[in-house]
């Protein structure tokens, strides 16, 4: 019989061994090495699907395995054979690459994370399971969007955040799994190159700017939706996972926020510290479709509140923190 996860109040100290299933993607990758600079890396496994193996120094830093949510026995083989208490499940297909592959996307985001909640539910795990601003639709609320609301996305990608959020929510009043998660806006590092999301144009604008080449926006102008820096991003998933479970009202999911802008906003902060970049526009109909679509801005006061969420960067900082550290990348 499995054994019902007896929900626990997890801290700091109880959570001795983490695995991070997508840690070689977008936000795994970064995710898993802070995560073993405060943990230390041998508490920290990387998990990772054949053909996405971790390489450099998230191979050399601490254990690895082969988690495929698809096959949740490669989950629940980690779990046991490294005591695993903590589960980080970053698996999903990005939004457009999504809209392209609905079939996959559902299989990896929901079916893969029944398969994770399972292992969860059998061995005691606490579970984090990243949301979006995807999984909000055109009748929400656009500006400041409330914590709790209606939530009616257009995209396979926002119908598997709810879902995914419905299910975790499921899990811990039925069996007591921890679940928590967060809503993450568009997220922007120097790090990892985005992967086929409508917030990538974020990212690559900066790109455009060290390299000294005209960017052209695929969003038009006046476009507004929430970016977050992805050291904020980091410390938001862990802070919320080390959190007080007692003080937690709301967990799957927490909306937070760190600034929120149009093309034309990032193009100005980037000109003031680049004069001579330039930018025009050629809006790609499904991105601005999608984009259209979801919040300008959320009021995240319930993360606030609750956990003590506050974010660290705005715009200004987070552009001369990227500029700087993209020129030391692109000139190796």
């Amino acid at each position: 019989m499995p054994v019902l996860n007896k929900y626990v109040a997890l801290t700091r100290k109880d959570m001795q061994n983490v695995l991070v299933i997508g840690a070689t993607g977008q936000i795994g990758s970064e995710l898993t090495l802070e995560l073993r600079k405060r943990y230390g890396g041998g508490h920290v496994v990387a998990g990772y699907i054949p053909g996405a193996e971790p390489k450099g120094a998230l191979k050399d830093s601490g254990p690895l395995g082969i988690a495929d949510v698809t096959e949740g026995d490669t989950i629940a083989r980690i779990v046991k054979d490294y005591k695993v208490d903590t589960i980080y499940n970053l698996a999903a297909l990005l939004s457009v690459v999504a809209e392209s592959k609905p079939a996959l996307a559902w299989k990896i985001g929901i079916d893969g994370l029944w398969n994770v909640l399972e292992v969860a539910r059998t061995y005691g795990c606490a579970v984090f399971t990243p949301s979006s601003i995807g999984s909000f639709g055109a009748g929400t609320p656009h500006v400041h969007t409330p914590q709790d609301t209606i939530q009616r996305p257009c995209t396979i990608y926002g119908v598997t955040k709810v879902t995914t959020e419905l299910l975790s929510d499921y899990y811990h009043a039925k069996y007591g799994v921890d679940t928590r998660s967060v809503r993450f806006p568009g997220l922007i590092s120097y790090q990892t190159l985005p992967g086929g999301g409508t917030t990538d144009y974020a990212v690559d604008i900066y790109y455009a700017a060290v390299r000294g080449e005209k960017f052209v926006s695929p969003l038009r102008a006046g476009t507004y939706m929430d970016m977050m820096y992805m050291p904020d991003a980091l410390n938001a998933a862990i802070q919320l996972m080390e959190a007080d479970p007692s003080r937690l009202k709301h967990r799957n999911a927490f909306n937070i926020a760190s600034m929120s802008f149009d093309p034309e906003e990032i193009y100005r902060a980037i000109k003031k510290r680049v004069p001579g970049f330039e930018m025009g526009y050629e809006v790609d109909p499904l991105k601005q479709a999608i984009a259209d679509s979801w919040p300008d801005c959320m009021d995240d006061s319930c993360a606030r509140e609750e956990w003590g969420w506050k974010p660290q960067y705005d715009l200004e900082s987070m552009t001369e923190d990227m500029l700087e550290k993209l020129r030391v990348k692109l000139s190796q």
